[in-house]
């Protein structure tokens, strides 16, 4: 790969982390589930159990209770391994509370914000670039 390819994937793929965190705040469900492949490995940074599949992924979202939150991501580095590969590394803060009543602001939860990371491996598909895995991690205990 050439400097402007690498760029190029690179951008790609920091979009596409971006968009996740737009979409998941958002709370659309369906729209985040399809940023991954079909056989996506996903591990929440709050733990739990690895979520395989697409379709298991929305259904982990989908029986989530709403809340009103706001994903913070910085210090993103994507290492592009070839035109339909990349690893990205970025760190994350959620902050979170309860879903907003009638326009006013809710109140932040009191183990808000959570502080961690996301380690991603990204492919090109037919679809465009989707997460094939995404492990999350908490740097401090909430």
């Amino acid at each position: 790969m050439d400097l402007d390819e690498r760029q190029q994937v690179e951008q790609q793929c920091i979009r596409l982390i971006n968009l996740y965190a737009n979409l998941n705040d958002a709370q659309d469900w369906e729209a985040v589930a399809q940023l991954y492949t079909e056989d996506a490995h996903f591990q929440r940074p709050s733990g739990g159990d690895p979520v395989i599949g697409r379709e298991a992924i929305l259904e982990s979202f989908l029986a989530r209770p709403p809340r009103t939150q706001r994903h913070v991501i910085a210090n993103t580095v994507v290492d592009a391994e070839g035109p339909a590969t990349a690893r990205a590394f970025s760190a994350i803060l959620l902050f979170h509370g309860d879903a907003a009543k009638d326009g006013e602001l809710p109140a932040m939860a009191p183990n808000s914000p959570l502080v961690g990371w996301y380690r991603d491996l990204i492919v090109l598909t037919p679809e465009g670039w989707r997460f094939q895995q995404r492990i999350g991690g908490l740097d401090f205990r909430p």
